[in-house]
């Protein structure tokens, strides 16, 4: 493969792997967790490679899963002990945590190879050259490796919690009324976010996992009123977003990553207005023809 199709298929498996966990922020209202949880791990990720003196994914995917699940267990404290309003305890919890990582970083990165850009703002277009080095064969980008082995536990996790995972979206009285445990499967979700979040920090950056969390899931959320087909239809759009972004970067010659996102909003953007049946556009003509 070629490394314009090596890169592209990383922001595919990026955008797959987001759209499956954000469909499902964005139904419980929670879009912004993936938001926090991508900066609150920071401080995770530091003492990883303060301990392991080096960027060995597993020290990473561990540290910052954790942080990620304590960034969970303090936003849903906040919340429903202290009675703080959703947003303020995303806002609370991630921007601490997000600073002692700073300090962490800012304090011992002379030690390992490690500061605030490789962490949160990995450029794909690095990818073909990362490669695999497996018994002295070229396996292939890391990063494809990386992407695919989390894409695949996201969506085994996601085919066997469905039915969980959907009563408790839509319906959490009556999931706790069957013997599901509301809070498990969101700390379970929580785990997830994380661990994607994180396996593609160092290969598209966060803001890319940020938007590819959130834009395609919302597109879809407005597109089909099928939680099945929005999981569809969320991988589509991100996938799509990944291939017209690298050829918008390639044509103005602009940073890979941000045009992969901007594309994703343009795409929500078509959506909000074109929707079949949530758009705005056909909306307003279905209140003109009632006239």
């Amino acid at each position: 493969m070629t490394a314009s199709l090596w890169i592209i298929a990383t922001g595919i498996l990026a955008a797959a792997a987001c759209g499956l966990l954000g469909s499902f922020l964005v139904l419980r209202k929670t879009s912004m967790l993936g938001d926090a949880i991508s900066h609150a791990v920071l401080p995770g990720i530091a003492l990883a490679f303060l301990i392991s003196g080096s960027r060995n994914p597993i020290p990473m995917l561990i540290g910052a899963g954790a942080l990620g699940l304590i960034t969970a267990f303090c936003t849903e404290t906040l919340h429903r002990v202290g009675r703080l309003q959703q947003d303020a305890s995303i806002g609370v919890t991630f921007t601490w945590l997000f600073a002692l990582g700073v300090i962490l970083i800012s304090m011992y990165a002379g030690q390992v190879d490690l500061d605030q850009e490789c962490v949160l703002y990995g450029e794909i277009a690095y990818v073909p050259w990362d490669v695999w080095l497996w018994n002295g064969l070229d396996m292939g980008p890391r990063a494809i490796w990386v992407l695919g082995a989390t894409f695949l536990i996201d969506l085994v996790f996601v085919l066997t919690c469905y039915k969980e995972l959907k009563l408790t979206t839509f319906d959490p009285q009556l999931a706790e009324s069957l013997g599901i445990s509301t809070r498990l499967f969101h700390y379970l979700l929580m785990a997830a976010v994380s661990l994607t979040t994180v396996a593609a920090f160092e290969s598209v950056g966060a803001i890319l996992v940020v938007a590819m969390l959130i834009a395609p899931a919302a597109a879809a959320y407005l597109l089909t009123d099928r939680l099945s087909r929005m999981l569809v239809l969320a991988m589509i759009i991100g996938a799509a977003s990944a291939v017209t972004g690298y050829l918008l970067a390639s044509w103005l010659d602009a940073s890979i990553a941000g045009a992969m996102a901007t594309m994703s909003g343009i795409f929500f953007a078509l959506s909000f207005f074109l929707a079949p049946r949530h758009g705005l556009l056909p909306k307003h003509f279905a209140r003109l023809s009632t006239k």
